[in-house]
């Protein structure tokens, strides 16, 4: 049975990326300097593989899936509460010095004014979700390659296509089905380079 169209709510929707947008730098790639910082990983070994799959992206040919099982494969060696005071730290120490103060006024004035705001990124959702719980945005909210977890542990693999290119339009399509959205404006901000300021939503 289909919904009346009249009793349908008609709400605005921001998106948001975070990389080089709400952030100045690549959440992806600081989580993987923070792990070879904190010797989680061979240093060698790691490097030499994700220098691999930059030049892949640089020539267009990147395995999207193939690079996120890459990332996911550290995740996978660890017990979720362990991971979670690494990313507790991980947004402490890397993320919250880089949040770009102008991009997040955007962000809070569309909360305050009752707008869906959704992040968007390429980025797996273990690093994502956290950074956006941290900018008061849930879950439910937020479009990220997403990871398998089973019996409370991280798989190594996906359970869905990377949120990568097209991919973006996939998972933002599906996420668009779920609302039922109606009247629909999407806004981005234009990155903006400005000093750090402490901000409250």
């Amino acid at each position: 049975m289909q919904a009346n169209p009249a009793q349908k709510q008609q709400k605005q929707l921001a998106l948001f990326d975070l990389d080089h947008t709400l952030l100045d730098v690549d959440s992806d790639y600081l989580w993987g300097e923070y792990i070879v910082k904190h010797d989680l990983v061979d240093e060698a070994e790691y490097r030499t593989a994700n220098q691999k799959f930059y030049n892949d992206y640089i020539e267009g040919t990147l395995d999207a899936t193939e690079y996120n099982e890459f990332v996911a494969q550290f995740l996978s060696s660890l017990p979720l509460d362990r991971l979670d005071k690494l990313r507790e730290d991980y947004i402490k120490s890397e993320i919250e010095p880089h949040i770009r103060p102008k991009a997040m006024e955007a962000l809070c004035q569309h909360i305050e004014q009752g707008h869906d705001v959704v992040i968007i990124s390429a980025t797996n959702d273990f690093v994502v979700s956290a950074i956006a719980k941290r900018f008061g945005i849930e879950s439910a909210n937020v479009l990220a390659t997403p990871l398998e977890i089973k019996d409370n542990r991280y798989t190594g693999k996906l359970t869905d296509k990377p949120n990568f290119q097209a991919g973006k339009i996939y998972h933002l399509d599906k996420w668009l089905d779920k609302q039922q959205a109606a009247g629909i404006t999407f806004e981005k901000p234009m990155p903006i380079q400005t000093p750090k300021t402490t901000f409250h939503c």
